[in-house]
Order: structure tokens, then sequence, then C-alpha cells
């Protein structure tokens, strides 16, 4: 009789720490997927920031560069002119064609 109920206490202990351990692996896999989600949607704002980060170094980048070329200008002593002059070119000349 001793060994009956000793195999009955090891059957009944093996359900509930397989059913805990069950419990458990459900548990464990629902973190994980929600983990899995948040690195997703934290990946897609991250490219979405990167684009955004681009284009504001080009638009740096272009911004920077125009004013080093005002900067050259007016470095240079040049001057805005009141009116525009243009040269008439001969027909006959190599310039015009």
């Amino acid at each position: 009789m001793i060994k009956i109920s000793s195999i009955k206490f090891i059957w009944f202990n093996t359900i509930v720490i397989g059913s805990l351990l069950l419990l458990f692996y459900i548990f464990q896999v629902g973190a994980k997927a929600q983990e899995e989600h948040l690195i997703r949607s934290y990946q897609e704002e991250l490219n979405v920031l990167s684009g955004e980060n681009k284009l504001l170094n080009i638009k740096f980048s272009k911004d920077s560069s125009l004013s080093n070329i005002e900067n050259y200008f007016l470095d240079k002593d040049f001057v805005k002119t009141d009116q525009v002059r243009y040269i008439q070119i001969l027909r006959g000349s190599v310039l015009n064609k």
C-alpha cells in the first residue's frame, strides 16, 4: 500500500509542477511578444527620426554653404548693382552661336 500512495504522490507532484511550468511558459511567451512589439515600434520611430535627421543635416549644410558664399562676397568687396547693363554682340562675332 505504501508503494501505491507514493506513486500517486509522485504523479500528483509531476502534474502540479508540469502545470506550473506550462503557465510560466505561457506568461513568458506573452512577455516576449510584447517586448518584440515594443522593439518594432521603437525601430519604426527611430527610422522616421533618422530620415528627418538626414533632411535637417542636408538643409543645414545648404544654409551654411549659402551663408559662406554671402560672407565670401562681402569679404571680396562686392557691391549690389542698381541697374543691369547688357552687352550687345554683333552678328559676325565668334560668340554669336
